[in-house]
């Protein structure tokens, strides 16, 4: 049995790191495991310009503790009226890293998301040009697609024409949840590929609903039933390099996920690496981690592996109830468990 693994650093290619109070209190969480982050950019207003992005990368560095060896990637939020210009502008700079498309009202801070894909034409020409990649929230939003069928139907209506019409064009299908994502994915050429998180590996639909409602556990995308659920986790710890590590890491002050109308994301930044690490060694698996973690969204994106690593024990990690204070008081993934691995300082 193998007690320790030392792997390259990893990368998370999904992550919200919010802002303000909020950044301040979880920022050192992923710069602590990870080289690179993909950051949101679903701010309020969003992340839509050369010089918001600027701005919000300069206020995420603020927020890192002292000596942290942390680059945060910036994303360009999509919206109908964009201005495909001022995107290649931030590409061609090394300011933007890629596009995000949220559809309107999918999820978290999204009411300015794209209303419909055909608005973006200019903007999806511009990136394929440009070698530029969309980062895609999958999900349609029509009232009258059950929750639970949204993925699956973006997928049929909205990502595959998108991929016929634009077969040079780099997409992440990030946050994948069900076994038409991971179809899709690996029957798709190098240019499709998708994020997984650790609780999409972990939950299935149960652990929200059983036993009364458990607001720590709902995200967008919500967690499917138990064969989606296992779909997901065969493809993440399979080895293919179109699968690679994306937390989803969302935020919420504990008020705000414990009400009657409590917001989607999973707080799991704090114990990200060592999580997915339990997910692999569970699935005799820990021989294709540090592609998951740690080379395989490099590769996608183009980019260099990060030189140094880290190295974690099978050792006993309790995760606390609760972190920060006051308005940010946040509940962990795993809170009050504890996990089987620990990343070593």
């Amino acid at each position: 049995m193998t007690d320790t693994i030392t792997i390259r650093r990893p990368d998370d290619w999904h992550v919200h790191l919010r802002d303000g109070a909020m950044l301040q209190a979880v920022a050192g969480y992923t710069a602590r495991q990870f080289g690179r982050a993909i950051i949101m950019p679903n701010l309020t207003p969003p992340v839509t310009t050369v010089a918001a992005a600027q701005a919000y990368r300069d206020r995420i560095m603020a927020a890192l503790p002292a000596g942290a060896d942390f680059t945060p990637l910036m994303v360009c939020y999509l919206t109908d009226g964009i201005d495909p210009a001022e995107i290649e502008r931030g590409f061609t700079s090394g300011v933007f890293t890629a596009c995000k498309l949220y559809p309107a009202h999918a999820t978290t801070n999204s009411a300015h998301g794209v209303t419909d894909i055909m608005k973006l034409t200019g903007v999806l020409d511009t990136m394929q040009r440009i070698g530029m990649p969309l980062l895609i929230h999958g999900e349609v939003t029509d009232g009258d697609v059950d929750i639970f069928d949204r993925e699956a139907v973006f997928i049929e209506r909205t990502l595959a024409p998108l991929v016929r019409d634009y077969p040079a064009l780099k997409i992440v299908l990030e946050h994948i949840t069900t076994a038409e994502a991971v179809d899709f994915v690996e029957g798709s050429g190098p240019n499709i590929a998708a994020t997984i998180t650790p609780q999409h590996m972990i939950i299935n639909r149960n652990a929200i609903l059983v036993g009364g409602i458990r607001p720590h556990n709902y995200c967008l995308p919500i967690a499917k039933r138990e064969k989606h659920r296992l779909a997901v986790r065969k493809a993440g710890v399979s080895g293919s390099p179109k699968f690679f590590l994306g937390t989803d890491s969302a935020p919420h002050e504990i008020g705000r996920k414990e009400n009657a109308c409590g917001c989607a994301g999973i707080f799991n930044a704090p114990y990200a690496i060592e999580t997915y690490a339990q997910v692999f060694d569970e699935e005799g698996a820990l021989d294709r981690f540090e592609g998951f973690a740690s080379l395989n969204g490099p590769a996608f994106y183009g980019l260099p592996v990060n030189e140094g690593t880290i190295t974690l024990t099978r050792s006993d990690n309790p995760v606390p109830a609760t972190l920060g204070e006051g308005e940010t008081c946040v509940v962990p993934y795993f809170a009050g468990e504890t996990l089987r691995w620990t990343l070593a300082d």
